[in-house]
């Protein structure tokens, strides 16, 4: 058994209870695999809140990823795609993930190139501040591709 103002040892079940309820606290069962059971006296409540604390910080450090889309056209002129495309900067600069795609209208779909095209040029002026995930791939009237953003990386 083992806890704060306990001494170390190996003591009967009963013992180790009575030794527990003296003192207003509970008796935990760390490792039950040990050959003695290593157990523990503490405030089984506090115990819990103790590691929902945790827990909660370890969650708030973890990183969300959202991802941000951007659509265009088969035909999006220049002064449309220089715009959305500062749009994209902007997103993967604040960390999130871009999801570019070109939808295809009717009859459209046979400027499947013009889209890839579009799609790879994006690419290729977005380098600096992500890398592609997945290439431009057509999935139904979409061709879509994905990038994720750079680590930055801070100056001193």
């Amino acid at each position: 058994m083992v806890g704060d103002n306990v001494e170390v040892g190996v003591y009967p079940l009963s013992k180790a209870l009575q030794m527990a309820e003296e003192m207003g606290l509970d008796l935990a069962e760390i490792s039950p695999k040990a050959d003695p059971p290593v157990c523990k006296i503490l405030d089984y409540k506090k115990f819990l809140y103790d590691q929902k604390k945790k827990e909660k910080a370890i969650k708030s450090k973890t990183q969300k990823v959202t991802v941000k889309e951007i659509r265009f056209g088969p035909n999006t002129d220049d002064h449309d795609y220089e715009f959305k495309k500062k749009h994209a900067i902007n997103f993967l600069q604040d960390g999130n993930k871009l999801k570019a795609y070109v939808f295809f209208k009717g009859r459209s779909i046979i400027f499947k190139e013009q889209g890839q095209i579009l799609l790879l040029r994006l690419a290729q002026d977005l380098e600096e501040y992500g890398k592609v995930e997945q290439l431009p791939k057509l999935e139904g009237k979409k061709m879509i591709m994905l990038m994720a953003p750079r680590s930055q990386k801070k100056k001193k």
